[in-house]
This record gives C-alpha cells, structure tokens and sequence, in this order.
C-alpha cells in the first residue's frame, strides 16, 4: 500500500479551492485582517497581521484557518429552512448543518412546539429574561465554547454569579482539564511553561497523545525545523498516523518537491491506556544509565525519593507486558532523550481523557524534572490546546471556582457579595439536569450534546432543561437534540472578526492577541457581549454591577484589568495594541509557582487495562475540527466517511473482518451496528472511531480529579456484522 504523507499538494489544492467556494475577495479579507485565527490554540493573526504570528513569521497559516473562515463567510441561512421539523434537520449529518449557512435571526422555539419559529430581538431577549428571573439561580447553568473572546467570557461569569450561581463551566472540562490540576500539582500552573520562540531552541520535542498533522497543522512545521536542525520527534502514540510519520509542508518548496520530510525520528505505539507504563520505562531507563539531572532534582524538587523507589522496583517485563512495547525501544527513546540539552513536552487530549489522565499528565512532568527540563529556554511542557481561546476562557473566569484573590477582587470592584457555593462542573451540571435540578441553561458556542458523552442520555438529559438559551453563529446537532418538550431561544452572534469593537484571546503560549473585529458580512447579528449586557440588565435591574456600561468593550476589560491578576495589560491593550504574555507562567527560571518554589514528583500505580475484549479511542479526522465537521472522508486515513472504525489487522483476522467488512461495536451504553472496518498499524487490542458519532458508545466515567469524562479508553466488544 502506498504510504500517505501528510500536507502536501493536495491541501494547498484543497485550500485554494475553498478559497475559491469562499469567493477570492471575501477569503483575502477575512485571512489578511488583524484577527486571531478561529482555529487551534496555537494561534495567529492578532495585531502582528492576518497570517502572521507572534515572531512575524509569514504566512502563518493552515487548512484549519481556510476551514473556519469558510464557515463564517457563508450566506445567510434561508428563514424558509425553519419550516421544517425537529425531525427533519435531525435526519442531516453535521456536514450538512454545518455548510446550511449563517444563523441572521434570533429563533424561538415553544415548549410545546416541534419546531423553530424567527422572532425579533426584543421577543428573544424578553423570553430568555423573563426565563431566568422565574429561575432559582442554583437551578441554572452557565456554559462557554472556547470559541467566545475573553470579553464575553468575563462578562458570562459576573453575569452569572452576580445572578446568583457558580453553575459556571466551559469547554476544557471535555478536554484539557486534567492538564490544569496536573500542572498545578506538579509546578503550580496550569498552562504551557514555554513560549513559541522556546520551540525554535529546543533539539527533541515529545509529541504525546496527539495527532497535529490534523488538529494543529502549523506545529508540524516547528517539528519539521526541529529535525532540520539534526534534532528529533518521539511521538508515542497507539496508533502510528500517517502524518506524524511523514509530512509535506505546503509552506516549503523543497518538503512540497521531495514528497515530504520524515517527522518521527521514533515512534511508540502502546497498547491504549498504557501510557504510565511508557513513562515508567523510559524513566527507568534514564535512572538505570545515570542521565538524569541530580543537582537540579536535589535543590528544585520534592518527592524524587519515592519516585526512584517505585520506578526501581518496576520490573521491565510488566512494563513491556503492559504496553506492547518491547525494553529496547523505551530504552532508546530514554537514550534520545538523555543526550538532548533542551527538550519541550507537548501531549493532546490522548493524555487528559482517562480516568487517570492527570496522572498521565504528572508522568509527562516528571519526565521533564528528571533532566531539569522545565525552567530553561528551549525545554519545557506545552499542552496542544484545541480550540483558540479555550486557555483564555478558563484565565477570565469561566468555572466552578474563581481563585480565592479573583473572587476577592470582584467583590472590591464593585462592592458586591457573590456566591460561595462550589458550582458544577460541566458533566455534573448536566446530571444535575438528569435529576430534575436545572430549570435554566445558558449556552455560549459550541455543542454541548455531542461533546457530551453518552448521546443519548444526553439528548434525554439536555431535553429536562426547560429552558435553554443559546448564543451561535451556525446551527449544529446541539440545536435540534434534547428540545423536544423544552423550551429554546437561539442568538445569532457575529464570529470574531464581524465583532463592532476589538477583542483579545489568549493562545496555548499565554500569548494574548488583540482582534481587530469590523468585517461586516451578516444583517442580524450582535456580538455576544451585547447580548449578554442586555439580558444582564433586564435580569438584574438593581444591581450595583453597571451591566449596560460593559457594552463598552474597553469598559469591560478595565474591569478585568483590575480583577484577573496577569491581565493588567488589559486596560490600555486597544490603545497601546500592545500584545503580550501573560506575567509568570513561561518559565525560563527555575522557581516553581508553590509554596517552597519546588516542583513536586508524584507516585501512581500503571493503571490496568487487561480486559476481555477490546479499549475503544475516538478520534478527530483531517477534515473536522472539534465537532464541527468540514469534510466526511478522512484524507490521512482509509476512511471514507465517518461510521468506520479502524483496528490492528491481526485483531481484524481474529473476529473474521476483511478490511472495508462491516462490524458491530458494542459498549455499557450503547451500540455502533454496520460500522465499516479498516486495517490500520494501530496497536493491538485498540480500536479508534470518530468523535462525535462515537460517543453513542462512551460513558459517563470520569477522572476523578479533573472531573474528565473518559473518552479514550473505553470497553468495547466488536464482531463481524451478521
């Protein structure tokens, strides 16, 4: 079979033909404004300039990027489409929602209705008030996408605990959650030690749980420069994809002419779930050859003792029985390592979703201190956010607990008391739905119910919301499940740069860019800050909170200037257009954010996965980002529309499959029947289907730590369809 290589001319052909759909005129300027990308954490555009990044590199800029802007520059979605049913929009798939068109009007739909009906703006804004003021606080739900602006953002959690709750949640609770509580434990932050010029000094960089060549294109190109540089890639990974083997990047001629460049110097393949078991090996190996940094653990770390113990008394054949992979090839990732002066730890969300995925994540950290290869330039641990402002959503504001100092320094601005109840987290707000205690849900992006594992309890649960207010930009499966005897209000919003004013987002290098706004494309959309001030101030008509001023964008992030420590640069940032990181999390010294300035390494049993049967992973394809699906084939891999699973060939033969046969898979919660099924180098006893479709089979088991639902290992049964 002929070796598929990421990148190359078939995306630039790609690209340019979307650009095409796009129209030439509209693409140039939705790509060429002073914008932050839509797309991935890694992060572009801002005030630097359309496709370029914070070192001026250009063009900084990916399919992903030419994908999201292809969304928002659609046309107006025809107000006839509302005719139909539930039902039917439930019969499209999400490629067809998504290229339906813009949402230009403000829906309505009645408790007792089976569709969706347009209605001015002061009819919607007056029902979703009316809603909330009927609503006890502690039964509502407040919810952000990482698409929104820190703007919205901090305006959507002072609106909601001003209103009386915590119930206050975003996306990351679904994704990098784990991450947060890991690092906090580990070297007390919660984000990236490193900044992108960190990428252009290291030698080896750990790719981890994650496919960048289709979730975070543009870091392919900072792996290509590292092998450029006679540096190397380890990817560990249970499945060997395509373009992390090998990869053509669109940017350079010579990678486009010579069929692509080899990105892997080494890759691991561990059987799903065994990720400890590599960590342990490769730190046993290091421990077995003397390579680690004893000055640097001695007088920056706690905790180092009781991590030799168990690593020595760790035999490499359980190791090597757990993983599926042999002692040599953790001893010569060990080995790669160990001659490495600046290594960057960079994992997905193949670390964080895992009942134990945060104690993946303190594996991945105490590799890093192993060598003290956290608080230098060029070496440190950088969590491949998703979406573009996941990281800032969390920074402002929007979760269950504030920091003790933000909390404080709201209620000092203006003069308030706020809740002190713990608030829940995103799973448990909406099991707290399931048992009848919410009657309110406020939305913002995103798609709850297929980020949501176990659809179908979740479309049940979301439809015991009888209220449910949601503020997009484009209509997807969250807007037609789990409404059937609800009550909904859907705000059409402006995308990031149809804003009316400037916004700011945070990357995964706590780079904060400024976004211009201004593009004028749509009739009937307000930004999400608008709306939300203007429910604020029919909700909450007496409160000291000035809710109508915070329509000011500037307004609103002197307000966050002087609440959120790290953000100062905030008050002035439309004024001075001065982007910058924020203060104290890139780590270029060795002193650790705890209590003694000393990182911590923690001890954690290899978790056990033997089982009959086999540990199911979902996974995103090429041609999707996040939920939103842009294409059905998947280009990278041999799937050609989305109800396929892939698996070992061995595995295949076992229960009697031939590659592109059909199968059923079979979970605790539900059943995938006529799946088709293809051959492919993944590890034994691991499958991998796609995500959202597959969360018909996920459950609803969490690491209880992060409160992470557990989308990457889960138990199936498969057998050759009847």
């Amino acid at each position: 079979m002929k070796q598929v290589v990421g990148g190359g001319g078939k995306k630039v052909l790609y690209t340019l033909n979307t650009i095409r759909e796009m129209g030439v005129r509209k693409a140039v300027k939705a790509l060429t404004s002073n914008n932050a990308c839509k797309a991935c954490g890694l992060g572009m555009g801002g005030q630097h300039g359309g496709m370029t990044n914070e070192l001026d590199e250009f063009p900084s800029v990916c399919n992903k990027s030419v994908q999201a802007q292809s969304s928002d520059v659609q046309a107006a979605i025809p107000e006839a489409l509302f005719n139909h049913t539930l039902h039917d929009f439930r019969q499209l798939d999400g490629y067809e929602l998504e290229h339906m068109g813009r949402l230009n009007t403000p829906l309505y739909k009645a408790k007792d209705s089976d569709r969706y009906k347009p209605v001015t703006w002061d009819q919607a804004l007056e029902i979703a008030a009316r809603k909330f003021r009927e609503t006890q606080p502690d039964r509502s739900f407040f919810y952000s996408s990482g698409r929104s602006s820190n703007e919205a953002g901090f305006l959507l959690q002072l609106f909601a605990r001003v209103y009386g709750t915590n119930n206050v949640n975003n996306c990351s609770y679904y994704c990098h959650q784990a991450t947060s509580v890991a690092l906090g434990s580990t070297i007390g932050t919660g984000t990236a030690t490193v900044e992108l010029a960190d990428l252009k000094k290291t030698d080896l960089v750990f790719v981890i749980g994650a496919n960048p060549a289709s979730n975070h294109p543009r870091f392919i190109h900072q792996l290509k420069a590292v092998r450029d540089r006679g540096g190397d890639v380890i990817v560990i990974n249970p499945a060997r994809e395509a373009g992390l083997v090998k990869f053509a990047v669109p940017k350079s001629p010579k990678s486009l002419i010579s069929g692509g460049d080899e990105i892997a110097s080494l890759f691991i393949t561990p059987k799903i779930g065994t990720d400890i078991a590599v960590f342990k090996g490769i730190a046993k190996a290091l421990l077995e050859n003397g390579a680690i940094d004893t000055a640097f653990i001695t007088e920056h770390t706690n905790g180092f003792d009781a991590f030799r113990v168990d690593i020595e008394t760790t035999s490499w054949a359980s190791l090597s029985e757990a993983t599926g992979v042999g002692k040599d090839t953790l001893t010569h990732a060990a080995k790669i390592y160990a001659q490495s002066k600046s290594a960057v730890f960079a994992w997905g969300m193949g670390m964080t979703h895992h009942q134990h995925g945060c104690n993946n994540i303190e594996y991945i950290a105490a590799l890093s201190l192993l060598r003290g290869m956290v608080g230098k330039e060029g070496a440190g641990l950088l969590p491949l956010r998703g979406h573009s402002n996941v990281q800032g959503i969390g920074t402002i504001g929007v979760k269950p607990v504030l920091p003790e100092e933000v909390f404080a320094l709201i209620e000092k601005e203006f003069d308030i008391k706020l809740p002190k109840t713990e608030g829940f987290h995103t799973l448990a707000g909406l099991e707290a739905a399931d048992k009848g205690l919410i009657d309110a849900a406020l939305i913002m992006g995103g798609n709850l119910y297929e980020a949501t594992p176990d659809s179908v309890w979740a479309e049940k649960t979301l439809d015991k919301i009888g209220f449910k207010l949601f503020l997009t930009t484009t209509l997807n499966a969250g807007h037609f499940h789990g409404h059937d005897t609800s009550e909904t209000i859907i705000l059409p919003v402006t995308a990031r740069d149809e804003e009316w004013q400037p916004t700011t987002q945070e990357s995964m290098f706590n780079y904060v860019r400024l976004s211009d706004g201004g593009i004028n494309r749509l009739s009937s959309v307000r930004p999400e800050t608008l709306c939300l001030a203007d429910l604020a101030v029919q909700v909450l008509p007496n409160t000291a909170v000035p809710f109508a001023n915070f329509k000011n964008h500037s307004e609103l992030r002197k307000a966050i200037a002087a609440t959120v420590p790290g953000l100062e640069a905030l008050a002035d940032i439309d004024v001075a257009k001065k982007e910058f990181h924020i203060q104290g999390r890139v780590m270029h010294t060795q002193i650790f954010n705890t209590p003694d300035g000393k990182a911590t390494f923690h001890v954690h049993a290899v978790p056990d996965t033997a089982q009959q049967g086999f540990l199911l992973t979902t996974v995103r394809s090429e041609g999707q980002f996040n939920s939103i699906i842009y294409e059905r084939a998947d280009s990278y891999r041999p799937a050609k529309d989305r109800w396929s699973v892939m698996m070992n060939a061995d595995d295949m033969a076992h229960i009697g499959v031939v590659d592109g046969g059909t199968a059923t898979i079979k979970s605790a919660t539900g059943v995938m029947a006529g799946v088709k099924v293809h051959a492919y180098d993944i590890a034994p006893g691991s499958i991998m289907a796609y995500y959202p479709e597959a969360n018909i089979l996920t459950a609803r088991t969490i690491d209880k730590r992060s409160k992470t639902p557990n989308f990457k290992s889960i138990p199936v049964t498969i057998e050759k369809a009847a």
